[in-house]
């Protein structure tokens, strides 16, 4: 073994600085973990808390790998990455607090640190959840042609899960510049590895996916850093994601509520007896490279840095309540982060005829050819053209970086689409039908929806997600619902519902425009739906209903094809002498109850029609709220016409049973102003 004396002075000098800096970084991990957990003994610190003890040298270790441009994405067990990215300890206690000086201004807490100057996405609680997010960060990167890697942590846990598997698949097969790096610490919670895999060898997991895969003693800071390192030097070669699989163990609980009822305290002793800060330690004494003046010296500096860091958070300031509802949605975000809209003009007297679909078809040409940053991406819209051939010739026209196919593997697309999103992209995602959605619904709810929010309005992402939706094409029960109204439910996202070839064109630029996440329902029997259309149609508004109808005797609300059959009935009804106003919702999310309820005002009767189920429906939200804010202009209780509460059945009278038709909404129309 080389010692200080037999080494040049200046390899001598540059390996004392780096090992002491590595030594530093540990142990200023180490320190903090020791100190929240002193913290949230005292009650300073709530909830769930996930602590670092014992897995310092993977964090460190990997760091050394990565500069300033790369990002970060991470797990809950996510203060170590935090603070040896270079977060602030004095804003990571404060966010652990819920102090609005924390890093994510108190919305995250302990398993949600945010970071943008460090390019750290956070912590993500679910477990698996953040490594399509990787995916699709790394996928940006690659289409613009940047220099950057994307570093994914995440524990043993995650390798149980869908999102996994369909990530490092995703991954390989775009040769994106992402590192996976798996935390094994030997527990899923409380569950031991080898009891909830298989197969125990994480990286023969991921070597089976193509991936360039290694195992690496996690207790040793030199061993995992070498290792990023190497893998770090092949993703910036061009060879693609790397992955690396850390060893290691975490001598505390696995949070602050864990009664380790799983293991025994000689396990934990044995293991502690390998602490990667001693082990370190003990090496460097062993070459000469540092002094107990050295040890005592980085401890005096730390217990200072941290001392600071609780002033800091015990000085900091609750916000206020009355700011609740910010960074629900995106605030104030500059003008070159956005799609840029085509400058309004006048409609052209010149028309053409034009379907529903060919509309949404061109509405994506547009966007796509106006900004390098939109591409579509989904299962089979390339040469197959889409499901329902909306993307049909634009992977001929734009290319395979702008029109990318995906496998069936809706979780791991949808949240690359986000992931990419996050990082400076305009993606336009396609689910095929809405059942579907529900294999990405983890994505689209825990983080498109909730991602600005609990990073207290540092990360917005700018996604647009179209789905077919409804039923009448005899396709049964997973083909044919409708959740429309189930998305309208969620805090953070916007859900829009064209029922009109102008909306097909026009929706789908503005929702790009928006800065948030935005959800387009296509009800599929309207894709062959025509009209004539100005030759330069062009981007409508996203955020009021509109009067289709005038009328005075009843009000029918309504949305996708629900709308084109009460525009039909209401007809119907005018030949039999009952004027019908029919609003068309549009928006489902936020709704316009301003247009609503200006109807009711005028009718003061109202037939809300949905062909979603009626329990816990969009139509029952605009009963409450017709009853809170226009009850005493209503003639009659607000009546609802919904889809029947079965699965949707195959058999042709029974799906048009349970669907509102027509006739349906004459009938109830008809019973409303006393025509039987």
């Amino acid at each position: 073994m080389a010692t200080a004396e037999t080494r040049p002075r200046e390899q001598l000098t540059a390996a004392r600085n780096h090992a002491l800096h590595l030594l530093h970084e540990m142990v200023r991990i180490r320190r903090l973990e020791e100190k929240s957990y002193e913290l949230y003994s005292k009650g300073k610190i709530h909830g769930f808390m996930h602590l670092y003890d014992g897995e310092e040298a993977v964090a460190v270790g990997v760091m050394q790998a990565l500069t300033p441009e790369d990002a970060v994405v991470a797990t809950y067990r996510e203060h170590g990455q935090a603070l040896a990215r270079g977060v602030a300890p004095g804003v990571i206690l404060a966010e652990m607090y819920g102090k609005q000086e924390g890093c994510a201004r108190g919305r995250g807490g302990s398993m949600h640190l945010f970071d943008k100057t460090t390019r750290f996405y956070g912590g993500n609680a679910i477990v698996g959840g953040h490594l399509p997010l990787a995916v699709g960060m790394a996928l940006a990167d690659k289409l613009r042609g940047l220099d950057r890697i994307t570093c994914c942590f995440f524990g043993d846990g995650a390798v149980a899960e869908g999102e996994f598997h369909e990530s490092l698949n995703l991954a390989a097969l775009w040769q994106v510049p992402v590192l996976f790096i798996c935390e094994n610490n030997r527990y899923c919670m409380g569950t031991a590895l080898h009891l909830h895999q298989s197969e125990p060898d994480i990286a023969k997991k991921a070597a089976a996916y193509r991936i360039v895969a290694r195992a690496v003693d996690g207790m040793d800071v030199l061993a995992v850093e070498q290792a990023a390192q190497e893998a770090a030097s092949r993703i910036r070669a061009g060879d693609g994601p790397q992955f690396l699989e850390c060893r290691a163990y975490r001598f505390r609980a696995h949070s602050m509520f864990d009664a380790e009822l799983y293991r025994n305290k000689q396990e934990v002793q044995e293991w502690r007896n390998q602490d990667p800060i001693v082990r370190f330690v003990d090496s460097l004494q062993q070459q000469g490279l540092i002094s107990e003046e050295d040890l005592a010296e980085i401890e005096v500096q730390v217990r200072d840095e941290i001392d600071e860091a609780v002033v800091f958070a015990e000085a900091g300031t609750w916000e206020p309540v009355e700011d609740l509802e910010r960074f629900v949605y995106a605030e104030m975000i500059p003008p070159e982060q956005s799609y840029p809209l085509p400058e309004a003009a006048p409609l052209s007297t010149e028309t053409r005829e034009i379907t529903y679909r060919e509309a949404m078809r061109e509405a994506m040409r547009a966007a796509i050819g106006r900004d390098e940053r939109v591409f579509l991406m989904g299962a089979d819209v390339g040469g197959y053209g889409g499901c329902f051939a909306v993307s049909k010739g634009m992977l001929a026209e734009f290319g395979a970086q702008r029109i990318i196919g995906t496998p069936l593997s809706e979780s791991s697309y949808t949240g690359a689409g986000i992931g990419a999103a996050l990082n400076g992209m305009l993606p336009i995602v396609e689910i095929m039908t809405c059942n579907f959605s529900l294999l990405a619904l983890d994505q689209i709810v825990n983080n498109a929806g909730t991602l600005l929010h609990m990073s207290g309005g540092l990360f917005n992402v700018p996604i647009v997600i179209r789905m077919a939706t409804g039923g009448g094409k005899r396709l049964a029960a997973q083909h044919s619902h409708t959740f429309d109204g189930w998305y309208a439910h969620v805090p953070g996202i916007k859900v829009l519902a064209p029922a009109t070839v102008e909306d097909a064109r026009g929706m789908l630029e503005t929702a790009l425009a928006d800065p948030n996440p935005v959800l387009i329902f296509e009800n599929s029997l309207l894709y062959n739906m025509k009209a004539e259309l100005p030759v330069n149609a062009g981007p409508v508004s996203i955020d009021k209903a509109a009067v289709r109808r005038t009328g005075c005797d009843v009000t029918i609300v309504g949305y996708g094809m629900a709308l084109v059959k009460a525009l039909e009935a209401a007809e119907k009804l005018a030949g039999e002498g009952i004027d019908c106003e029919v609003v068309d919702l549009r928006t489902l999310r936020p709704l316009d109850d301003a247009t609503i309820m200006a109807s009711v005002a005028k009718t003061h009767r109202v037939l809300i029609v949905d062909e979603d189920w009626r329990s816990g429906s969009i139509a029952a939200e605009i009963s409450a709220r017709i009853m809170e804010q226009a009850f005493y202009e209503l003639d009659q209780p607000v009546a609802r016409l919904c889809g029947a509460e079965v699965p949707m059945p195959y058999a042709p009278q029974l799906e048009d049973a349970s669907i509102p038709q027509v006739e349906s909404i004459v009938a109830a129309v008809r019973g409303m102003v006393g025509h039987e």
